[in-house]
Formats: structure tokens, sequence, C-alpha cells
């Protein structure tokens, strides 16, 4: 369900894109002479697809991750090299579904999907030094945030996606820091200019428990048991996305 609203997101952004204004300065006539020109202001957001692949122990209990990201970027003055960076980001690790029946006052005869997922949400900040012109524009950051790992299972209809019920079966935090690399590669330019994102994030998560598919148990009664594991989460990210500049208006006469 996250990688399905992560995507989502990602083609909503990408679908909107060529909605942005045209390259170069818009003006908006008023009275007295006074118009609105659109100038670029440092200001960045963005979305991404994203694809991880565990490191160090982690990578004995979990194969890969698929999930999503958003990422603001703020490059103040003329020449935009030294930036900061917000990311948030969701990623799911693993997932079951199984189809069991609403209560037992019901029975078999209305039944329901029982959705179990497995994911690592992040959120970080840090400074991102990158070339502000050129055909290919490389950047490096670092970044510090907070890892939280996380399962959670609902219910929805079989005929259906709308969920009716959700409960967080078990959930950790982590300090989480690291690096990151890439390129953008310019699309449109102008006051909004567009770019593509690709590039690579390594991130030196903490120790956490957590689960993964199968650690959960139903048994006969009603009752649940876990069986978690424990170690560091470390993960190498790599993405695919869209940078959006967001233009600043001026007035002038």
């Amino acid at each position: 369900m996250k990688t399905r609203v992560a995507s989502l997101f990602l083609g909503i952004v990408l679908t909107a894109a060529p909605a942005l204004p045209a390259q170069g300065p818009h003006r908006s006539p008023s009275h007295f002479d006074t118009h609105e020109t659109h100038v670029p202001s440092g200001a960045f957001a963005g979305g991404s697809f994203n694809y991880a692949r565990p490191q160090g122990e982690f990578r004995d209990f979990v194969d890969e991750g698929f999930g999503g990201a958003a990422h603001f970027l703020f490059a103040p003055g003329n020449q935009g090299l030294l930036g900061l960076r917000v990311d948030a980001s969701v990623l799911n690790y693993g997932s079951e579904t199984q189809r069991v029946m609403l209560s037992p006052t019901v029975g078999g005869r209305i039944t329901v999907k029982l959705n179990t997922t497995n994911n690592i949400a992040f959120f970080g900040a840090g400074p991102q030094i990158g070339l502000p012109d050129g055909r290919l524009r490389p950047y490096l950051g670092g970044f510090v945030g907070v890892a939280y790992l996380y399962t959670e299972s609902s219910l929805e209809g079989n005929d259906d996606d709308y969920e009716f019920a959700r409960t967080t079966n078990q959930d950790d935090a982590t300090l989480s820091y690291g690096g990151r690399g890439g390129v953008y590669i310019p699309v449109r330019g102008g006051a909004s200019p567009i770019s593509v994102d690709l590039g690579f994030t390594y991130q030196n998560n903490g120790e956490a428990e957590y689960l993964r598919e199968g650690d959960i148990r139903d048994h006969p009664d009603g009752t649940i048991s876990f069986t978690p594991s424990r170690s560091d989460t470390d993960l190498l990210n790599f993405h695919v996305g869209v940078s959006i500049g967001i233009p600043r208006r001026v007035r002038g006469h």
C-alpha cells in the first residue's frame, strides 16, 4: 500500500510538471502600468521512486525494498552552489495478504482482505553542494535524521480498496545519517526549471527491532505472537525522480 501511494505521488508530480509556467519571465498586467515577473527563487521540490538494497547484517534478514520519496531544497544566493535539503521517504520491504472472515459471528459469508506491510519511513535534513549550470549538474550531500521501522495490518473489502481498520503491530525508531550523490539533467529552464534527478543515498541506520514476512503468527483463540529480528538497518538507496523549481513573483513598473 505504501509503495502504491508513493508511486501515485510521483505520477502526479510528473503529470503536473508540463503545466507549470513556461520558460522565461511571465508578466501579468495590472493597473498603473505595473506588472509581475516570475524569477527563480532558489527553492526546489521533487519526488522520486526508490529501490533499496539492505547492507551489512540487515542483508541477512531482508532482500530488497521499494518506495517513494519527496524532498525540498533551498539554495539561496546568485550561484546556488550550497543549499539545505529536507527529505522524507517511505520504503516497503515486505507484505502479506490474506482473505479472512469479517467476524466469527458473521462467519464465512462476508470475507475481507487482511493486508500486512513492513515499512521504513525516514525524515532528515542536511547540506547539499552541486553545480548550478551545465547539461549535467552533479551534486553531493549529507544528512542526519530518524528512521522509523513499523509493521501495519489493515482490513479492506474484497471488491474495493477502501480501508476501514488499521493497526500498528510493531514499531521502532533509530538515528539515521549518511551521504548522497547524484546528477540533475535539465529538461526545461526559466523561472521554474525542471530536471530529471538520478542518484543514490547511503543510510547508516542504527540497531532496531523489526518484523519480516511470516513473523506474525495467528492462534486459534484469536491472539497473535511476534518473532521480531534485531540488527543494524543500513540501506543503499537508488532513485530516479524529478526536481521542479519554485518561482518567485516580483512586482515592477
